[in-house]
């Protein structure tokens, strides 16, 4: 099947008549005359009214940028931007020894919480590195409940966490 380039019209049987302004890797976006503009898939029924002769590049920027960033993600220590609760921001842990000769540490709460989410980060790099290791598959299941547990210790410093999505999740009972 040849791709239609920009600038084609066709006539479709449910929108009418109308010119190609984008192609994806599986849908044109049509401009139609009476619907305003529509995507519609490749194999869409509709009539060729005036084929665009244009190299098509069926790959969009979105989708290019959608798979570089999972690539990034599954294989990198780079890390997401992790937003803390507004409630914390600004704020301050204090932490006061049970001997009241030594003197109470305070440190902005901002930086622990950046400590924690390295934390995750760097534990979620060596769970994708156990599981596409060499190991036997029992090593692998052994490791990974190490893991499950390690993220299960972390739960209490969810409440700093912005989004629900990006807290801490241990082993859930069954």
């Amino acid at each position: 099947m040849k791709l239609l380039g920009i600038g084609s019209r066709i006539n479709h049987n449910e929108f009418g008549k109308g010119v190609v302004t984008n192609v994806t890797s599986k849908h044109y976006w049509v401009t139609f005359i009476d619907n305003g503009l529509e995507t519609i898939d490749l194999d869409s029924d509709f009539e060729v009214i005036e084929a665009a002769e244009d190299d098509v590049d069926t790959v969009s920027f979105f989708e290019v940028e959608r798979s570089l960033v999972k690539i990034l993600k599954k294989w990198s220590d780079a890390t997401e931007v992790v937003a803390i609760a507004d409630k914390w921001k600004g704020g301050k842990l204090i932490l006061e020894p049970g001997d009241t000769n030594l003197q109470s540490k305070e440190l902005p709460i901002d930086s622990f919480f950046h400590k924690i989410t390295m934390v995750r980060d760097r534990l979620r790099v060596m769970e994708q590195k156990v599981n596409s290791s060499n190991l036997e598959e029992q090593e692998k299941i052994d490791l990974q409940q190490y893991i499950t547990r390690i993220y299960g210790s972390l739960t209490t410093f969810n409440v700093l966490f912005k989004l629900k999505t990006q807290q801490f999740v241990g082993q859930r009972s069954k």
